[in-house]
């Protein structure tokens, strides 16, 4: 069977791996056999390789020495680094991003608020991919009107990481916070040009949510997995 190559091939396998990495479709700890990934979807070595390559530099997989590629496995103790790292990170993007927002950044802000506050966060017990990606919108839109396109793109990295532990806290008992109410909350403080308090508010948020995975023993109990894995 011929293989089939191309830059948006590329393109394709690393937004599907990608993806069932963030929607928990691999699992942490997960290996992948990039052989069997190519056959799966008819491409080269090459492409699989190359977009397996891009989701290690963003923190997604793991490169292990004879072992390969597998899906990053979690700990308290990358979740209290994580933590931190976007603490500070998105302190700097958010107040940059409130400081410069103009009335079009603070249409697209309303707008994703909007669309996230209508979408459940959770249907039969786990994350909603549909809020998973209203999720990150506001988020993004939140930093989008910070200049600094380095601190932008650390912070989406960041971001990136902590997906993987949003998606398996949803494994484990329900949360008492109201997440709704924070993100709110983060809403009208950028909306009123408070960049103190949108950053202090931002923090706690994110501070929130990592002390619920710490307190979630199913989240990373678990042993990294040694099963291989194909394209969902």
């Amino acid at each position: 069977m011929r293989q089939r190559q191309g830059r948006s091939l590329t393109e394709d396998v690393y937004a599907e791996l990608r993806q069932a990495i963030l929607h928990g479709q691999i699992s942490p700890g997960d290996r992948l056999h990039l052989a069997e990934l190519a056959a799966a979807k008819q491409v080269s070595l090459g492409v699989v390789r190359e977009g397996v390559i891009r989701l290690a530099a963003e923190g997604l997989l793991e490169a292990t020495p004879q072992s390969g590629f597998r899906a990053r496995t979690l700990s308290h103790q990358h979740l209290s680094d994580l933590t931190w790292a976007r603490c500070e990170i998105e302190g700097l993007t958010v107040r940059e991003s409130v400081t410069h927002g103009d009335t079009e950044w603070q249409a697209s802000l309303v707008a994703a608020h909007h669309v996230l506050s209508a979408t459940p966060p959770h249907i039969d017990g786990a994350v909603n991919p549909a809020w998973m990606i209203a999720h990150r919108r506001f988020h993004t839109a939140l930093a989008a009107a910070c200049p600094n396109t380095t601190l932008v793109s650390i912070r989406q990295r960041l971001f990136d990481e902590a997906e993987l532990y949003r998606h398996w806290s949803a494994r484990g008992r329900g949360s008492q916070r109201d997440i709704g109410a924070e993100h709110a909350a983060i809403l009208h403080a950028a909306l009123a040009g408070d960049a103190t308090f949108c950053v202090a508010t931002v923090q706690q948020h994110l501070r929130s949510t990592a002390q619920f995975v710490v307190e979630n023993p199913d989240v990373t109990a678990a042993d990294p997995k040694s099963r291989r894995v194909g394209l969902p």
